[in-house]
């Protein structure tokens, strides 16, 4: 969440909704200064340095041994990373070309937790815009 609130004050990342779960993150973002593509790239570089930097060090992880295994395995394959593989290398990007698109894809993202079986409602999920859109969908009804 501090990823994604410093590019909204440092890259012009503008976010319509999102949800963070623990196997990947989807974003209904756009940027006025910049290509989408250079943003990703920036994200997943900081934040894989920070998760290992908070497994590396004394934060609690059980599973540190065996997450540190699992990133340097993924690394081995893929000439750009010298150590580690947070991230896969690839990304999905779909360009929103209708309100109808764009309600489609935000159900779709705030169902991602519900459907992965984290919560029952997409609003009781924590890192989701689920919960504010609920609401402005509440209010404009």
């Amino acid at each position: 969440m501090d990823s994604l609130k410093f590019c909204q004050q440092s890259k012009d990342l503008e976010i319509y909704a999102y949800v963070i779960i623990p196997s990947h993150v989807h974003l209904v973002a756009g940027r006025e200064g910049g290509l989408m593509s250079d943003f990703i790239r920036d994200f997943k570089s900081h934040t894989a340095r920070k998760v290992i930097e908070y497994i590396s060090c004394d934060g609690g992880e059980s599973r540190k041994e065996w997450l540190l295994h699992m990133f340097r395995y993924y690394a081995k394959c893929q000439k750009q990373n010298k150590e580690y593989q947070v991230w896969q290398k690839t990304s999905h990007p779909i360009k929103l070309f209708s309100n109808e698109v764009i309600d489609q894809k935000i159900d779709y993202i705030h169902m991602n937790p519900v459907k992965s079986g984290i919560v029952e409602s997409p609003e009781h999920y924590c890192f989701s815009s689920a919960y504010d859109h609920r609401q402005v969908k509440v209010i404009s009804a």
